[in-house]
């Protein structure tokens, strides 16, 4: 766990505070607390889970704030609520299972795209690509993001198909911006809590905070990010770092391969 408490100390580029200099080149977005409140449906994943394997089920509350770690980071923690951790050596593994299943069958009934996402993205679409980078694994990503309408923004999709590639680690956005073609520090990060800030500083890219998702609190009051409180001020400071894009490809799906490791 990251420890909210200190001062993260990442530094954004002048252009993306004040738009005097071209700088950002793309857009990387995490996923649950960013771009769709999807805690409803993971907590009903996760509660069916838990009740096939003959386990408490947890209320909402207590499952918004595990949210952002990925599923098995989820799952350990419920478990450990309940003192069941080491009970069963397969016990993670039939409810990781059995939460994954839940997702694909129901990616976004309970939750909601966050407003005014939708249209940032449409505009964003003819400025910048756009990826996602979630602790989410791959597959159940692209599953929330298709369910959400929003799949066909996003030029790649990077999950923590992987334990160590996992925010805070930077290697997912690194693996990103080889995808786009896109130095690091012309790849804007935007999350909503110490993982998405963290993983940027790390790899060498600027970073956004929203403030309508689930940690955005988390970060200290002194951590040199841009906040920003709505998508549409998002949208006007990344218009105000970038260039539109000469050549605007239509929206499509696209492809989710499995992250690997940066060359």
């Amino acid at each position: 766990m990251i420890d909210p408490s200190r001062d993260l100390g990442i530094r954004v580029a002048p252009s993306l505070l004040k738009g005097d200099q071209l700088q950002i080149a793309a857009v990387a977005f995490d996923l649950d607390g960013t771009l769709v409140d999807s805690a409803p449906d993971i907590g009903q994943a996760l509660n069916s889970a838990l009740a096939r394997a003959g386990l408490c089920r947890f209320d909402l509350g207590a499952i918004r704030a595990w949210v952002g770690d990925g599923p098995d980071a989820l799952i350990d923690r419920a478990l450990a609520k309940q003192g069941a951790v080491g009970a069963d050596g397969s016990l993670h593994s039939r409810i990781r299972s059995d939460f994954d299943a839940a997702t694909l069958a129901a990616p976004i009934d309970l939750g909601r795209v966050y407003p005014g996402i939708r249209e940032m993205l449409e505009s964003l679409h003819d400025w910048v690509p756009m990826a996602v980078v979630t602790n989410k694994p791959t597959h159940l990503a692209c599953a929330v993001l298709e369910a959400a309408g929003l799949l066909e923004f996003m030029q790649t999709v990077s999950g923590a198909d992987r334990p160590e590639l996992r925010k805070p680690r930077p290697a997912m956005l690194l693996i990103t911006g080889e995808r786009l073609g896109v130095a690091p520090s012309r790849l804007l990060m935007v999350g909503d809590g110490p993982a998405d800030i963290v993983s940027a500083e790390a790899a060498g890219c600027p970073a956004a905070l929203v403030a309508w998702g689930y940690a955005s609190a988390a970060v200290p009051a002194g951590a040199s990010v841009l906040r920003v409180a709505t998508p549409a001020e998002l949208l006007a400071s990344v218009r105000q770092s970038a260039r539109p894009r000469l050549q605007i490809p239509s929206p499509r799906r696209p492809t989710c391969p499995p992250a690997e490791s940066p060359t």
